[in-house]
Parts: structure tokens; sequence; C-alpha cells
């Protein structure tokens, strides 16, 4: 009996090898991405081989990885599982809660101790050196402050505890506004997106009005007088996750100021602008049109007066236009993009004060601002 007769034996198997093959081949000729607008991230390209990433197993994990985001058909995948985790009544996917009233919340169910620690301790030594001058703002996450829409006995970390010894590290030396308070009396309001993690413009508001009231300054900004523009179909970083088949896509609204933004990028070039990229209304990204996205460093102009340095995530990017009305000068850094320490900042811009705002999360998890803002140089 010859070898092909054999296989008839078996047609199961042989249109499971041919499936594989072909997909295997389809894989290799399948057009490779550099990013993913769905997803809102870079994706892992094909990783050169050396002797160094062999032996550390580094190129290991990247082939792995690159393997994983450049797979045929990937988005199709991602929205069948998506589909799936509905029908099997799951309330999480791919680390995303299915909230009600449409929400999606991160979950954040660990904090990194060891640099949550370096961060605190990073900030407190910032405070220490410039007392009376650092306004503290450390944004809650969605779901604690909507933690109502959460399912039912979902593990999430101990935020509370953590914002707690926040505010009590730095209270001797820096103003800590607690946005929990604030925030938790507009949950009735559209205050954070459903899709995404950032707080809308109105969430944004609610703390900018806290910050001028612990500053003893007025609330200027007035969102009735200001025109209002709306963007509808914002799908944000949550739903890129979870890819949930029934949605609420979220409304982005943002206030048309006339303000100039002048912005140096990582290698010093400068260019002047609006408050806003209304070209990134165009793509997936819509949140990156607040101040252009996240720059090195930036200067908007105010009609207020004096002089205000931002240190910041993404979070303070739609609150920052409000600041306008308070101040002339608002410098804004981001240091995951910039390498100057922040006592060179202050040194050279001479600036009046100083608002520390971040998201809980970032704050835990970020890498960069410690080594900036720790010692003085």
């Amino acid at each position: 009996m010859t070898f092909w007769n054999q296989l008839k034996k078996y047609p199961v198997v042989v249109l499971f090898f041919a499936f594989l093959f072909g997909f295997s081949v389809l894989d290799t000729l399948w057009p490779k991405r550099e990013r993913s607008e769905l997803e809102n991230r870079t994706l892992q390209q094909l990783p050169a081989v050396t002797l160094d990433g062999l032996v550390s197993n580094e190129w290991m994990q990247k082939y792995e990885s690159y393997t994983k985001d450049q797979f045929a058909f990937r988005d199709s995948w991602i929205d069948l599982k998506s589909r799936a985790e509905s029908l099997l009544l799951k309330t999480e996917n791919n680390d995303v809660w299915y909230g009600s009233d449409g929400y999606l919340f991160p979950a954040l169910m660990t904090v990194d101790d060891r640099q949550y620690q370096k961060n605190l301790e990073a900030l407190a030594a910032m405070c220490e050196r410039h007392p009376g001058m650092v306004d503290v703002m450390i944004v809650p996450t969605s779901s604690l402050v909507l933690r109502d829409k959460l399912p039912a006995f979902a593990p999430l970390v101990d935020e509370d505890a953590y914002l707690d010894e926040i505010a009590a590290t730095l209270s001797g030396t820096a103003n800590v506004i607690d946005l929990r308070e604030t925030l938790g009396a507009h949950t009735d309001e559209y205050i954070f997106y459903r899709t995404d993690h950032h707080w809308t413009t109105l969430g944004a508001y609610c703390a900018y009005d806290a910050y001028a009231a612990s500053k003893g300054l007025e609330t200027r900004f007035d969102t009735a007088a200001t025109p209002s523009v709306t963007v509808d179909g914002f799908y944000g970083t949550s739903y890129s996750k979870a890819r949930n088949w029934n949605v609420i896509p979220d409304t982005i609204t943002y206030y048309d100021i006339p303000n100039m933004l002048t912005i140096t990028a990582s290698d010093g070039s400068t260019a002047q602008t609006g408050v806003m990229d209304t070209e990134k209304f165009e793509v997936r990204d819509k949140y990156a049109a607040f101040l252009h996205g996240n720059n090195a460093f930036s200067v908007l102009e105010g009609d207020g007066e004096g002089s205000v340095l931002v240190i910041k995530d993404s979070y303070a990017n739609s609150l920052v236009p409000y600041l306008t009305a308070n101040y002339k000068t608002i410098a804004i850094v981001d240091f995951r993009e910039n390498v100057t320490k922040v006592d060179k900042l202050l040194e050279e811009g001479g600036y009046d004060s100083i608002l520390f705002l971040y998201s809980f999360d970032a704050f835990c998890s970020d890498t960069y601002f410690g080594s900036r803002i720790v010692s003085a140089g």
C-alpha cells in the first residue's frame, strides 16, 4: 500500500497538517505592521539575532512577542475572543473589567511596591527641597471613584491605603489635593470615559476647581462663556484591550481657547501651535489631541498672573487648559520624554509654584520621573 493510500485513511490528520502548513505560510507572508491603531501601541518587529541576545534569552522573548503581535488576522482573532468571552458571561477580559452602564475598568489588581516606594520617596525629597511650593494631585482610578459600577467581588488593589499614605507622607511640605471626595461628589456625571482610562474634561474641571480652591485662587475659567466642541466616536485604551462587541463609544468635549502653545521636542526643536491638535480626532487615539499629546516640554500662554511648572502624565493634558485663566505662564514637562532635572528647570524658568499631577496607576509604575526630581542638579 502506497504512502498516499495510507494517508487517505486519516483525513482529519491530513486536514489538520494542511491547515497548519497553510496558516504558517500565510503567517510568514502576512504584511507586518509597525503600529496597531486599534490597540494604540507599537508592535514588536522581528528582532535582530545577536550573541548577547541569544545568551540572555532576550532574543527569544522578543521573538515570542513578535509572533504574538504579527500573526495573520490578529484583529479579527481578538474580536472573536472578545465575543466568546461575552457568550461565557465573563466579567473580565485582557485585564479589563466589564462594568455597568457600559463602563470598562482597567483591572489594577497589584502594585509594584518597590517602584511605588521609590517614586514616593523621590516626590517627598522634592517637596522637602521646595517646601510650600508644591501642589500634588494623584488622580484616583475610575474603578475607585465609580466602584458601584464594578462587577461584584472584583479583586482590585487597596488604592485608598496607598492614597492615604501619599497624603500622610507629603502633608508637612506639600499641598496634597485629595480628589477622592471631589470626584466622588460627581459620580452620577460623565467624569470618566467609558472606554478609556482617562477622566473627561468635566472630571478634569472638577479637579481644577478643587486645585484653585486649595490655593485660594478664583476659579476663573468660565465653561459657560467659552465655546465648546464635541467629538463623537472615541474608542479608548480599555476598549482596545477588551474589544467588547457591544461597546458604547465615548464623546470628547473640549473648549476652544485662543491661547498659544510652544512645544519643545526632545531634540530641542520648537514649534508654536494651538492648544488642541484637531487632526488627532481623525485617528483612534483622539485623547492625544489635548496639548498635542505627551511632549518633552511645552509652555502654554495664559491670561492670568504668575507662573507654574506642571510635572505630569497624560491626565494633566485635559486639565492644563483651565489653568490659562489663572496663570500667565504654564510650563509643562513630561519626564518620560525629558531628562532635565527639575531643579534645573526651576532655576531656568523661575516658576512660582509646581503642580505635580499624575494618575494613581502611573505614579505607582512610572520609572522615569523619580530620577528627575529626587536630587538637585
